[in-house]
């Protein structure tokens, strides 16, 4: 008998939990809270590329050195890329196509090793020629006219997925096209 009560009892509960009614009418809003502080802004990927042109020689001791104008912001934690034109190809239009490699580059030559190589700051870049080697006897066509991307990104902005080793990966992530690109010749 006292199961009984029992099983009756909890089906009785049970019965009046899942009892509903007709649902009453909505409340009154409440007001608004004050304002908070403001909170801080996110990320803003404002990075920038370059293209600069110069000739290595004797009397600039083998380096282009390049001094960011005043229009191209760069801080100390940001990342500073330099990318030399290898070479060209074409496309299946026939149309030039620059290859273009992540710097340092080594090269090995009949007088050794020839290295493109570089440092920066947040004021400037200096790319230069490393060698075992008397640099005096390269042919013009490893010194003159050489041609280099720089790409400056935000530090936030190199976590991640991104191919750094891609100047067209870092273009795409920057939202930059080729025809936005800056050159300049170096004398």
């Amino acid at each position: 008998m006292k199961k009984l009560n029992l099983f009756l009892g909890a089906l009785a509960t049970v019965f009046f939990i899942s009892c509903e009614g007709p649902q009453g009418p909505p409340g009154f809003d409440g007001f608004d809270g004050e304002r908070g502080p403001a909170g801080q802004d996110g990320v803003n990927i404002l990075g920038q590329v370059v293209d600069i042109e110069g000739t290595f020689t004797l009397e600039n001791d083998y380096s282009i050195f390049y001094e960011f104008p005043q229009s191209i912001e760069v801080f100390e934690n940001d990342v500073v890329f330099v990318y030399l034109l290898w070479d060209e190809t074409e496309d299946g239009n026939g149309e030039l196509v620059d290859i273009w490699r992540l710097m340092p580059q080594t090269r090995i030559l009949d007088q050794g090793l020839l290295q493109y190589n570089f440092d920066y700051t947040f004021f400037d870049v200096n790319i230069f020629l490393e060698s075992d080697f008397d640099l005096a006897t390269l042919p013009a066509g490893d010194t003159d006219n050489q041609v280099f991307r720089i790409a400056i990104l935000p530090a936030e902005s190199t976590t991640g997925k991104l191919d750094t080793s891609n100047i067209n990966s870092v273009m795409a992530h920057l939202g930059i096209t080729e025809d936005s690109i800056q050159k300049i010749k170096l004398d």
